[in-house]
C-alpha cells in the first residue's frame, strides 16, 4: 500500500497535485515549455509516473492547471488587498498597489510561446472579467465617495488603470512601482 502524504485521501490527492504543479513550473523555467516530460515532472515531484497520469493526461494539462492556480492566487491577493483597506480611496490604492506588484513579478517572463499558449485559455478570459469587475466596483465606490473624478465612465477608468499599471513589469524596482501607482492615482483624482 502506498504511503499517504497526509492524513486523509483528499489531502493526499491535493498534496500530490500541488507537488506536480510546483515541479512542472520549475521545469518550465529550467527547460522551456517544450523541454518538459512527464517523467521529469514525476521525478521532481517525488511520485510515480503512473500516479502522475491519474492526475494529468499530459504536460500541457499540468501547465494549464499550474497557470490557473497562479491566476486564482493573483485574484485572491487583489481581493485580500481590497478587504484589508479602510475607506473607498484606501481600497482603490490597495488594489492598484497589489495589481502593480503582480504585474512586476517574473511570472510573465517565461517566453512568448508559454504566454501565448496560456493566455488564450478560457480561465484567463474569465479571470480577466473578474479583474475588471473588481476594479470597476472599487473605482465606482471611489467615484461615489469623491476620491475619483466623476466625469469619466468607470469602465474607461478601469482600462486606464490596467494599461497604466501594466508598465510595472518593466520597472527596475519596487520604489519605481510605487511611483507608478502614485502617478496612476493622481490621474484619477478630481480636479481641485
Amino acid at each position: 500500500m502506498p504511503r499517504l502524504w497526509t492524513e486523509t485521501v483528499a489531502g493526499h490527492r491535493a498534496a500530490v497535485r500541488e507537488a506536480a504543479l510546483d515541479a512542472v513550473a520549475a521545469l518550465v523555467v529550467r527547460h522551456g515549455l517544450r523541454g518538459v516530460t512527464m517523467s521529469q515532472v514525476a521525478e521532481d515531484a517525488g511520485i510515480g509516473r503512473a500516479t502522475l497520469y491519474k492526475y494529468f493526461p499530459d504536460v500541457d494539462a499540468m501547465i494549464a492547471a499550474w497557470h490557473e492556480r497562479q491566476v486564482t492566487a493573483h485574484l485572491d491577493r487583489l481581493v485580500a488587498a481590497r478587504d484589508a483597506a479602510g475607506d473607498a480611496g484606501g481600497r482603490l490604492a490597495a488594489v492598484l498597489h497589489a495589481y502593480a506588484g503582480i504585474a512586476r513579478e517574473p511570472h510573465g517572463r517565461h517566453g512568448a510561446e508559454l504566454v501565448a499558449s496560456l493566455h488564450a485559455s478560457t480561465h484567463v478570459a474569465e479571470a480577466h472579467d473578474q479583474l475588471r469587475r473588481l476594479l470597476r466596483d472599487v473605482l465606482a465606490d471611489a467615484v461615489g465617495s469623491g476620491h475619483v473624478l466623476d466625469d469619466v465612465a468607470v469602465e474607461e477608468l478601469v482600462g486606464y488603470c490596467l494599461h497604466a499599471l501594466s508598465a510595472a513589469g518593466d520597472l527596475p524596482s519596487a520604489a519605481a512601482v510605487r511611483r507608478l501607482v502614485a502617478v496612476t492615482l493622481a490621474g484619477l483624482r478630481p480636479s481641485p
